[in-house]
């Protein structure tokens, strides 16, 4: 829509802004603004909307510009657009965490994609926004007040998806990538991550005709050798484990039992080596509990935690089959008779939940991330001391999982067997816990020592020749 109507105010300084010199005016009663690094550019651009005005010409009540000024509708993909429509592809084939990844990831990246109006947005309104647009369920619906005028200005204010060819738009885009809200540096694994998304999604730009090559694959970066091994610090011993698990019966009231029906779920972690997804899914049809000796878990789902807006039933967890196997795989894990001891207590007492899962919290549903966390850092103080409490010993749930597969490996257990019975590849396994097996530094270093000493003793001169004279 064009009109005549069009009222043109002065430049103000918004001191602090990266753009301070602001310039407002109003089209058709719709104010409009633009914002400019110095005062000379501002006062170039609004000469130019007087002379328009001056001669009569129309203005775009969309946006704010003369007819002279209008530019040819652009052809291609804006950012804002382009991501919605790549969250929309990748959605329903994607597990809820891979989702939440790849919508968190490329709010992120929004903040290096802005135009116009938008480039003041925080980062922080920025990723909220985004996170929200993101989601196909909001497609249809009108965004929260709080978050309507932040996606009315991205809906209009991102670049297109062309121009992360461009040298300066690129190493923005990586910039942002590698840091946090705060602008403080971002862990490796996240820069990793976050890189890993964009990647994919400007590869699917070029499927789409939107760029000509990934322009990511231009920009180097210090290659840095990353430990994926387990810190052995968080690895608890037989002894520090069961003080914990007893620490869990004296966690809320008797009646309640918030800690003491956690502990079966604990032990499968530490006796079985599960995952806390896997034991949150295990089922009484999956067990083998005998009287007496080692009984039997078949593993068949994972339930990850992952929240209700990333699930498409809107439960809190995702069902999937086992990690990085085929959906229907099937993993058998020999359980020692202490831990078939656990669960058998734990049945006389609490039963199983009606769709026969081992595991539920007071109502009788699935356990959640702030039940499992809450007792176990209840636990932890209780059973460790002030220094053991604020280090890094068995901090987190998945911990005892570190230290079940540390212990088997280090009681001599095959490394094949364990990685079977773990889930893992032998190869994975053995980087990981590589400095959990115990005793490797000592022999280690009586091998030094012992080539050192041999190296020594070949540079000694034999017994009973002559002994090399010292010039004076």
């Amino acid at each position: 829509m064009l009109s005549h109507d069009v009222v043109i105010w002065r430049i103000r300084n918004r001191k602090g802004r990266r753009r301070p010199y602001e310039l407002r005016w109003v089209v058709a009663r719709r104010e409009k603004s633009k914002s400019f690094l110095s005062r000379a550019l501002a006062d170039d651009f609004r000469a130019d909307l007087l002379k328009a005005a001056k001669r009569g010409e129309l203005f775009d009540t969309d946006s704010g510009l003369p007819e002279s000024m209008l530019e040819p509708e652009a052809q291609g993909l804006r950012w804002y657009d382009f991501a919605r429509q790549y969250v929309g592809l990748r959605w329903p084939r994607a597990a809820a965490k891979t989702r939440a990844g790849i919508v968190e990831d490329l709010a992120i990246a929004t903040s290096a994609m802005l135009d116009g109006e938008a480039v003041d947005l925080s980062r922080t309104q920025v990723r909220r926004a985004m996170v929200w647009a993101l989601m196909p369920s909001n497609a249809e619906r009108q965004p929260p007040v709080n978050y309507r005028q932040t996606i009315r200005l991205l809906s209009k204010g991102t670049l297109q998806v062309s121009e992360v060819a461009a040298p300066q738009v690129r190493r923005r885009l990586v910039d942002i990538l590698a840091t946090k809200l705060d602008g403080t540096a971002a862990g490796s694994e996240t820069v990793a991550h976050r890189r890993r998304t964009l990647n994919t999604a400007l590869e699917y730009a070029v499927e789409i005709g939107e760029l000509s090559e990934n322009p990511l694959s231009q920009e180097k970066r210090k290659r840095v050798a990353k430990d994926v091994s387990v810190d052995r610090r968080v690895v608890a011993s037989p002894r520090q484990a069961r003080e914990l698990f007893t620490a869990l019966t004296y966690v809320g009231s008797w009646r309640r039992a918030r800690g003491r029906r956690l502990v079966a779920f604990f032990a499968t972690l530490y006796y079985a080596g599960l995952r806390p997804a896997e034991a949150v899914g295990l089922r009484l049809t999956d067990c083998y509990i005998p009287d007496k000796g080692w009984g039997l878990l078949t593993l068949t789902e994972t339930r990850p935690m992952s929240g209700s807006q990333w699930t498409d039933d809107g439960t809190y967890h995702d069902q999937r089959g086992l990690k990085q196997r085929e959906q229907t795989a099937v993993r058998e894990v020999p359980i020692p008779p202490t831990l078939v001891g656990i669960i058998r207590q734990h049945l006389d007492e609490f039963g199983t939940a009606a769709d026969s899962r081992l595991f539920a919290n007071e109502r009788g549903a699935l356990l959640g991330g702030v039940t499992i966390y809450r007792a176990w850092r209840e636990a932890r103080r209780l059973a460790l001391t002030p220094a053991q409490y604020a280090s890094p010993l068995a901090q987190r749930p998945y911990d005892l999982r570190h230290a079940a597969l540390s212990t088997w490996l280090n009681a001599g257990v095959d490394p094949t067997d364990v990685a079977e019975r773990a889930g893992n590849s032998v190869e994975v396994l053995l980087r990981r816990y590589a400095k959990c097996i115990d005793g490797r530094q000592d022999r280690n270093n009586r091998l030094i020592e012992q080539a050192l000493l041999d190296d020594r003793r070949s540079a000694e001169p034999p017994a009973g020749s002559p002994k090399r004279l010292r010039r004076g």
